[in-house]
This record gives C-alpha cells, structure tokens and sequence, in this order.
C-alpha cells in the first residue's frame, strides 16, 4: 500500500520494516537498487522536475523522511506508519551491518564530514566494516574525471549499502546516473546525515524532533542555507496538500 502526497507515492512501511527490507536486500547481494527519502522540500521539486519523478517512479523504496509528510498524509486520510528520518534510518543500516559483517561505504558530506561520521560509528557499532569514504569536489557532477574517480573508488571498495549525502537532487541524479554500473545492491540517498552523525551540524532537540519542529532548528543553525526551502518551500506544500484534499473532497462528494 501506498500514499499520495503530491502526485508522489510514498510506501507505508515503519522504520523497522525499511531496515529489514533494505539488509536483507544487501544480504541476498541483489540487482542493484536504490531507496529515496523525501521530506516537503522533495515533494516541491518534483512537481516540476519530469527526470526527479522517473527516478522516483524506479526507487526500490520511497519513505517519509519529512515529519510535514506524515502530517500531510493523516489529513488525506491516507495516514504513513511513521517516519523513517534519513539520519535514524543511515544509523540503523550501520548497525545492522556491523551485525551481518555488511560492508559499507560513504560518499559525499562536506569535507571531512564523512570520515569523522565513520569513527563515530565505528566507536558506537564494533565490528562496523566502513570500507571507504570520498568527498568529491565542488561542482563534481561536470567533471568526468571526478565522476571517474569517485565509481573506480567504489568499485574497487565493494560495498553492499552506498551512503550518498550529496543533497537532493543532486544525490538522487547521481545513484540513477550510477546505480546499475556500480553494482552495490542498495544505494540510499540521506542528505546532511554524515554532518549529523560526525556533530558538525547540531542536531534538534529530541522534543523538537518529536512534534515536528526539526525543520525550524534547522533553520535557526543554518539560516542562509534554508531560508527558501523553509520560508518559501512550507506555505506551497501546505498549499499543495490543501488543494490535493479539496480535489478529493470534491470527488467524493460528487458521488
């Protein structure tokens, strides 16, 4: 079963669900996949972005990473099963590795983020085989030889969960670019997670996670970089949803 947020169909699957699905995918070493995660900021991009929503419509899992999509959902009464947030869901998987002898590898962060994300989790998850780390540089995505190197980096890594923390879309265009040609049975995109997890971006209180308002500390941390997606980006989702709920409030009633 699924739900529709926006013209976008979002799985109902709990957190606990994603994982298993996503180890045991990486487990069995299948065709590559990849998982996304959109929040209200993704939902925006694609009405408009036609390659966005084909990457989408082939994702191996789409889940709730915005606490606005739940909320979005309950009011179309098509409720989620809760969300699956990007940085819970990176920790989780790497538990889950360190576990099954997983072998994983982390791509993208700003620099630096990426390698102290690794000895965080290697310090909380003994036995966690993170067998590369790769920062690519600025404006990577038109550099061929920079494209090169960070597939040959991976290849030769051989990982079985790809963690891409490269921002969306970018991060969603690169694994579909890539995805196939790299082999690695799950690639998951999760946006700031390895500043997250490595402390160089404070996280949210646990309160302010629990009621919705992580988006808001986001934006007292880092105001230059989310002022848009924020100021702007929450009135049009809302609107969004607002009009989604008046089409299908109509529909019924015409019945």
């Amino acid at each position: 079963m699924r739900t529709n947020i926006g013209g976008i169909n979002i799985d109902r699957f709990s957190i606990d669900e994603v994982v298993e699905r996503i180890a045991e995918h990486a487990l069995l070493a299948a065709a590559p996949e990849y998982v996304v995660t959109p929040n209200a900021h993704h939902i925006l991009i694609l009405q408009k972005d036609a390659h966005f929503q084909e990457i989408y419509s082939k994702a191996f899992l789409v889940v709730p990473d915005g606490v606005s999509l739940l909320w979005a959902a309950k009011f179309l009464q098509m409720p989620l099963k809760g969300r699956v947030n990007g940085t819970e869901l990176f920790e989780r998987l790497c538990r889950v590795a360190a576990e099954k002898r997983l072998r994983v590898f982390l791509l993208g962060g700003r620099p630096g983020a990426a390698e102290k994300a690794r000895e965080n989790l290697q310090e909380r998850y003994p036995g966690l085989k993170i067998v590369g780390t790769y920062c690519p540089s600025y404006g990577f995505e038109s550099k061929p030889a920079e494209l090169a190197q960070i597939n040959f980096k991976i290849k030769a890594a051989v990982p079985d969960i790809l963690f891409v923390g490269l921002g969306a879309p970018k991060q969603e265009y690169w694994i579909y670019a890539n995805h196939q040609e790299l082999g690695v049975p799950i690639s998951v995109g999760i946006g700031v997670s390895f500043e997250l997890v490595a402390n160089i971006v404070k996280r949210a209180p646990i309160w302010m996670q629990k009621i919705g308002l992580e988006w808001f500390f986001r934006l007292m941390v880092e105001p230059h970089r989310l002022w848009k997606r924020y100021i702007i980006g929450n009135p049009l989702f809302i609107w969004l949803v607002l009009k989604q709920w008046l089409k299908l409030y109509s529909k019924s009633h015409r019945h």
